[in-house]
């Protein structure tokens, strides 16, 4: 049987919670948790423990709430942990060689493709930017580069129509839990076989900023709903409706009206309306104008009444 490793696990995000829960049911030892400090968040701007905080206050695991891992004292405790292997998921913060040298083995990261498509930090937007009909998760041995060293287990999932960053997210989550472990489990045995990246083959996810939020009209409906379906849940597609913010969150591209300026309400029925782009209609299935609730598209119509005509920019 493998022998039992020590495991340092650094993670921030809802979608490191999967992969801690399943290392901690394993027959690995969790020797520590590193995660960020809690920060304000909420309306009242309270103080809020990450994702990984709350699940392993929950498994009753060791923890460590630090700024950074880069210096002390976060580097003093991690490295007092005495790991085995360093696990690092959707934690945020580039380590140095001074962190990656500390695991008796091995550093391992779960990143959320194929690599080495989409290195970066935001593969799993990209995948549904890009309309691609597969991605799925990595393990790797971490080294200075971004998302750059060696391959030690893959498992493909197709993106569905229906999924948006959330759902996809999600999924690619619990399906690395999975994988992280076999992994840790060779790993234990000996038998992990790392596999050079071909760096040739590598693209990019970066880090999408404010701006990438804003749909533009004059872009082809089918874009702007891989848009809307990499920023959905949050942060959220954006436009401008009367002068106010309107996130989209759910839609789909049907045909459009030719001659029909982009941006412009084309059609208005009871069940939503449609927005004509650069090339197709874009419709809204679900919306949060500003300040409000989520909606459905008949609930936005019946409410705001947009008129055929009407510019959104």
């Amino acid at each position: 049987m493998p022998r039992r490793l020590r495991i340092a696990f650094l993670g921030n995000d809802a979608w490191s919670v999967p992969s801690l829960g399943a290392i901690a049911a394993s027959r690995h030892s969790v020797a520590l948790v590193v995660t960020r400090v809690p920060k304000p968040a909420g309306r009242g701007n309270r103080l809020t423990p990450t994702p990984v905080a709350r699940a392993a206050r929950d498994l009753g695991l060791p923890l460590a709430e630090v700024e950074t891992v880069r210096t002390d004292p976060g580097l003093r405790t991690l490295a007092a942990s005495r790991p085995d292997v360093l696990v690092v998921v959707a934690y945020g913060e580039i380590l140095p060689p001074q962190v990656l040298a500390l695991p008796r083995l091995l550093p391992v990261n779960l990143h959320f493709s194929l690599l080495p498509a989409l290195r970066g930090a935001a593969p799993v937007q990209a995948a549904l930017l890009l309309d691609l009909p597969e991605t799925g998760v990595t393990t790797m041995v971490m080294e200075a580069g971004l998302d750059t060293g060696p391959i030690l287990l893959q498992r493909p999932t197709p993106v569905l129509p229906e999924d948006d960053a959330g759902s996809l997210g999600a999924r690619l989550a619990e399906l690395g839990a999975d994988v992280l472990v076999e992994t840790l489990d060779l790993i234990a045995s000996g038998r992990a076989s790392p596999v050079p990246q071909d760096h040739r083959a590598a693209t990019v996810a970066p880090k999408l900023r404010p701006e990438d939020r804003r749909l533009d009209w004059s872009r082809p409906a089918r874009e702007l709903v891989n848009r809307v379906r990499a920023l959905a849940p949050e942060p959220g597609a954006v436009a401008t409706f009367r002068g106010g913010r309107l996130k989209v969150l759910r839609a789909e591209a049907v045909g459009g009206s030719a001659g029909v300026e982009p941006g412009t309400v084309s059609e208005v029925d009871r069940a939503g309306f449609s927005i004509a782009t650069g090339e197709g209609d874009l419709r809204p299935i679900e919306l949060a104008p500003a300040g409000r609730r989520r909606m459905t598209a008949a609930e936005f119509v019946r409410g705001h009444r947009p008129v055929v005509g009407e510019r959104l920019s």
